[in-house]
């Protein structure tokens, strides 16, 4: 039980002393990219999916 005590406390301590934390404006920032770039991805997977559902209706429509 002692160790896991000692374990939670150094965690504490290792969050609030010896991790840098992004400021306001970083986080900011870092957050704006990732939704543009969540957008870029989720657009061109969406124009992948809809050319190969039009290829695949074409081609099953010869037929």
């Amino acid at each position: 039980m002692e160790k896991l005590r000692k374990f939670f406390n150094d965690t504490v301590e290792e969050m609030q002393h010896k991790v840098s934390w992004p400021t306001y404006t970083e986080l900011q920032k870092s957050s704006i990219l990732v939704l543009v770039g969540s957008l870029v991805f989720a657009l061109l997977v969406g124009a992948m999916d809809l050319v190969y559902d039009s290829t695949l209706s074409w081609f099953y429509n010869q037929f």
